[in-house]
């Protein structure tokens, strides 16, 4: 197993799914060779409920890190599984050539931000 899934493994056995039962772990590697993770908190209030891939992201902002290679996404589905829309959105902030690999026991399917997200809103409109 590669340190990037192992951090994504490992942050996913502490999520805090009490509603769902899904527990959601992910792992970001800076440029720079760092890995961050995160995993997702749920909230009674369920639209209040922060996701694995953003946590890792705001992590990973947090200490100054603002490009990004890959991100390792793992869950409790039988099947990898792509980050909802929301995730990839932000994603997609930090550059459209990000690699996501979602994993599921010997399974790995890979995307790029941009392509899970082909028309997604950047910042290049706002300019």
């Amino acid at each position: 197993m590669n340190d990037l899934r192992a951090a994504a493994e490992a942050a996913r056995a502490r999520a805090y799914a009490p509603y769902s039962g899904f527990h959601v772990g992910a792992a970001l590697e800076t440029a720079e060779g760092i890995i961050v993770a995160g995993c997702n908190v749920e909230n009674a209030s369920y639209g209040l409920t922060i996701c694995a891939e953003r946590n890792a992201v705001a992590a990973a902002v947090q200490l100054g890190a603002r490009q990004f290679t890959r991100l390792a996404l793992v869950t409790d589905a039988p099947v990898p599984v792509s980050p909802c829309g929301a995730c990839r959105q932000v994603l997609l902030e930090f550059g459209g050539d990000l690699v996501i690999e979602s994993y599921a026991g010997d399974e790995v399917l890979r995307w790029t931000a941009r392509e899970l997200l082909p028309a997604g809103f950047t910042g290049d409109v706002l300019s």
